[in-house]
């Protein structure tokens, strides 16, 4: 048997490691993926869900980047939302067949798994590492705590498979640029390959790329001023990477418009830096969501789904500890002072420290006001320095394993092992959730609204409150609904916003279902009604079952449009305005 035909078995054998893991970190979902949720982040899942049913889409040929099925009359900009809509549309099949909650699910799983298996193949094959240290390496990056804590919901920031291939371009340009024999020709369809990647990866998540390319380009710097390649050297290089930018320049040309300029687009940010930066406490800290993690640890961070920082004290001081060993390894410094500087950026405008603000300024400061870049969230940077931290591991392991001194070739491993253990990750937190009412997930609601017509559900969907945003995902977006949970561009001089402002309407069914208090309905009151499902072009109202404050939205609606028509679990209103 051949050397490649051995191999193959092991490598096997690794992805299946990394599958296994992958599924049962995700095993809470699949008794029941429509009736269970992830319990640490539930409206983000059904923001996704809707985001992957209104992908299939796509397979009857609407390309649409702007959708109507949110947000009525307005519109929703797909762009300007976290969406997946590469992955979305692969997996349409999937959607149709057994709905959104079973693809939400699946994607949950298979980012974590297929990231893992796509640093395995680079690091391994491409960086000729040892197959156990590649394993390590490709399991911290795809299962490292801030890894973990994303799939808290935030399928764009998981779905970093696409992320090795592009690096494996990049290795691939700067081979080809230091041999003599290289074709141009070669030159020129690396680059090509390494723009259409970079264009898919957008319709996966921008973020994602947006933190690759800053930390490949200080990565890069540092490597080039350390091993110093000739000119020419240099030329090819630049000249492959011009195709790449070539390339993606004109297949995203109008996705950006459209995102930047389009309809609901939005010019900057909705988060604040200030709230969304690293503790720098947190990098020393264990994630709640690992062996050695509990809920006090959980203070430092801004919820379960930003854990991005938590290495825990022994990877830290490991980390420091091999790069001063490695300092005379290029590619060790190169990954170590970007793991630095993206840790640095994570601690955002003004340095945070044990739940407290410190007079000191952080390096994000430097990055507020440019176009774009201001949009991110500063915590988010420290997800960059994962696969930094795994490729310097990777190498003390390849380092180790070479040398002669008895000592290093236990002793690395042994203190890696150490540091990491209390990283493994354990099982997500789920919890149950009602069925989608019978209405919905049966079609009935088809007997007052058609393809593409609004209904107005009560109560109304919000960025805190987007339960009724299921209803449409159950019947894959074929209705749109009034407000909802979304990015656009409602604030005042078309600042972002998370949602658009409540019309008088909604605002009295949603103080009725906070206070469960049924206001005196007088004829201003259904005037106000008529103009609002009129502005949102409702076709009818539907009020499900399983509000808290059922019986007294029932009787404001009542008082507002008269006598409704039960059907199945819910009541409904046709349109008479």
């Amino acid at each position: 048997m051949s050397a490649p035909r051995r191999r193959w078995p092991l490598d096997v054998l690794a992805c299946a490691g990394f599958l296994a893991l992958a599924g049962w970190l995700t095993l809470g979902l699949w008794p029941d993926p429509d009736t269970r949720t992830l319990a640490l982040n539930p409206p983000d899942q059904i923001l996704y869900e809707w985001f992957l049913a209104h992908d299939t889409m796509l397979w009857s040929g609407d390309f649409s980047l702007v959708s109507d099925r949110l947000n009525a009359p307005y519109g929703v900009n797909l762009l300007a939302n976290t969406t997946v809509i590469l992955l979305g549309g692969l997996f349409a099949p999937v959607t149709l067949a057994y709905g959104a909650a079973t693809t939400f699910s699946l994607l949950v799983a298979l980012n974590l798994a297929g990231t893992a298996i796509a640093w395995y193949f680079l690091l391994h094959r491409t960086l000729g590492a040892h197959r156990i240290a590649a394993a390590v390496g490709a399991a911290f990056c795809g299962f490292a705590p801030g890894m973990v804590s994303q799939s808290n919901s935030h399928l764009h920031m998981t779905a970093q498979w696409l992320i090795p291939p592009m690096l494996w371009c990049v290795v691939a340009l700067a081979r080809a640029a230091r041999s003599e024999q290289t074709h141009p020709r070669r030159l020129l369809l690396l680059g090509a390959l390494f723009g259409l990647l970079v264009s898919l990866q957008v319709f996966i998540g921008e973020e994602t790329l947006f933190l690759t390319a800053l930390t490949l380009a200080v990565v890069t710097v540092v490597y080039v001023a350390l091993t110093r390649p000739a000119r020419l050297v240099l030329a090819r290089f630049a000249a492959g990477l011009f195709v790449a930018v070539g390339t993606a320049v004109v297949l995203l040309a109008y996705p950006l418009w459209v995102q930047f300029k389009g309809p609901q687009s939005v010019a900057d940010g909705v988060f604040s830096p200030f709230y969304f930066s690293a503790d720098l406490a947190s990098f020393t800290a264990f994630s709640p969501l690992t062996l050695a993690g509990d809920e006090s640890a959980a203070r430092l961070t801004t919820g379960p789904a930003e854990y991005n920082t938590f290495l825990g004290w022994p990877l830290v001081l490991l980390s420091l500890g091999l790069l001063v060993w490695l300092r005379r390894n290029p590619l060790a410094v190169a990954v170590g002072v970007g793991a630095l500087a993206m840790s640095a950026l994570a601690l955002g405008p003004q340095i945070m420290l044990d739940g407290r603000r410190t007079p000191l300024p952080g390096p994000y400061r430097l990055l507020m006001h440019v176009p774009v870049v201001d949009g991110a969230l500063p915590m988010r940077f420290a997800l960059a320095a994962i696969p930094l931290v795994a490729v310097l591991l990777v190498v003390a392991l390849t380092e180790a394993a070479r040398s002669a001194r008895r000592p290093l070739r236990i002793g690395v491993p042994v203190l890696v092992g150490a540091a990491l253990l209390p990283l493994f990750p354990t099982p997500l937190p789920t919890a149950d959730r009602p069925a989608v009412p019978a209405f919905f997930a049966d079609g009935l609601w088809r007997r007052c609204a058609g393809d593409g017509d609004v209904i107005m559900t009560v109560p109304l969907p919000t960025p805190e409150k987007p339960l009724p945003m299921r209803y449409a995902t159950a019947a894959q977006t074929a209705f749109g609904l009034p407000e909802g949970f979304f990015i656009g561009p409602h604030g005042s001089g078309g600042k972002a916003t998370m949602g658009i402002g409540r019309r008088p309407t909604s605002w009295v069914l949603s103080e009725v279902a906070r206070t469960g208090t049924v206001p005196a309905i007088n004829d201003d009151h259904r005037l106000d009604a008529r103009k609002d499902l009129t502005k949102w072009n409702a076709s009818c109202v539907v009020l499900t079952p399983e509000h808290p404050r059922h019986g007294e939205l029932l009787r404001t609606l009542e008082a507002l449009l008269g006598p409704g028509t039960p059907a199945a679990d819910v009541v409904y209103w046709p349109r008479t305005w």
